[in-house]
């Protein structure tokens, strides 16, 4: 609901943890204060019960919150030992507080004929430390727990973008259209131009090499994407010739980041599904580096019954980039022009599991 309160949260646990631990902790704590006297009113049960259920539970919240913040200040886990260190001894001076708060609240007022002693205090702030020690090593074990949940199942939802990703890019090379269209072009080549013919086999050879190398790779990199990308084109510009241009604008530094693998071929074979190719009005595409990614242009000149696969292919892109680094592609289309800004990733290792 819009209007919910939305508590910050350690771990998906956190409520049931506080029911089952400070409920039993209140009526051990008002058993402290009152000896067997707690127990010979049902009205001095429950109200006792309830208001240091709330009192502690609010205490609950606020060691919550610290170990949230402190998870947020020291996220590696090569700094477990020392967060947890600071936190248990932030815990054990606001369990000081906390407690001592409490049991001068009940003397002030007279809870149930309550008067301050303290020995109360020593049994009742060793009781919640024990308790903070618990519940503190309790919450990291199922914050773990649902961490690795959590990365097993987005590993096994990337495995399937990957293997849907394949298949889109396996659908344009292996395909019967593809295939006889490459190996009649290299006929032609052959009785035309020897060295020619060489060399777009050369590049067909780089194409599915290519293709069965990275079907295991969750990121390469742009340089060698590039590559890849040259040699589809290569075969491409074979059969279209003047039909279709490609530019590529990458500086070095850029070439060496990381995207996922066969997204420029998803893109660039998208942009040839949804628009007119022709010597006339030629289908231009460019692959240019900017500050936030890198960008891929065409012109916009769509077939009169084009093959609208956008939905599918950019759906699969973003879910990938989602997966791994939760971002997005951003897309930006107008009347000539279409252009999409992937995101880049810098350190490959951060994204790898």
């Amino acid at each position: 609901m819009s209007g919910s309160l939305n508590i910050p949260r350690f771990h998906n646990k956190d409520f049931t943890v506080l029911a089952g631990s400070m409920l039993p902790m209140g009526m051990l704590i008002n058993y402290f204060l009152y000896g067997n006297s707690y127990f010979s009113s049902s009205a001095q049960l429950a109200i006792t019960t309830i208001v240091t259920f709330f009192y502690l539970g609010a205490a609950f919240l606020s060691y919550s919150l610290v170990a949230i913040f402190l998870r947020t200040r020291f996220p590696d886990d090569r700094d477990n030992f020392k967060r947890l260190g600071i936190c248990l001894s932030i815990f054990f001076l606001m369990s000081a507080v906390y407690i001592s708060l409490l049991l001068l609240a009940y003397d002030y007022v007279h809870f149930y004929g309550y008067e301050y002693i303290e020995n109360d205090f020593t049994k009742s702030y060793i009781t919640l430390v024990t308790v903070n020690i618990f519940l503190t090593f309790l919450n990291e074990g199922i914050y773990r727990f649902e961490k690795f949940k959590t990365i097993t199942t987005e590993t096994e939802q990337l495995k399937k973008e990957y293997m849907h990703s394949q298949l889109l890019g396996l659908k344009s090379q292996m395909n019967p259209h593809f295939l006889f269209n490459s190996l009649n072009s290299l006929s032609s080549l052959i009785h035309e131009n020897a060295d020619r013919a060489e060399e777009f086999l050369d590049h067909m050879s780089k194409v599915y090499r290519y293709l069965l190398r990275n079907n295991e790779e969750k990121l390469v990199s742009i340089e060698t994407e590039l590559n890849f990308i040259q040699s589809y084109y290569f075969l491409l510009k074979a059969r279209h010739e003047d039909a279709l241009d490609l530019r590529v604008k990458v500086s070095a530094e850029v070439r060496q980041l990381w995207i996922p693998p066969l997204t420029l071929q998803m893109i660039f074979e998208n942009a040839m599904n949804q628009n007119a190719i022709s010597r006339s009005k030629p289908l231009q595409l460019m692959i240019r580096d900017r500050h936030r990614g890198l960008e891929i242009i065409n012109t916009v000149q769509p077939k009169i019954n084009n093959i609208n696969s956008n939905v599918e292919i950019e759906e699969n892109i973003n879910n990938k980039y989602r997966l791994l680094c939760g971002c997005e592609i951003e897309i930006d289309e107008s009347d000539n022009q279409r252009s999409i800004l992937l995101p880049v990733i810098a350190n490959k290792e951060l994204y790898l599991v």
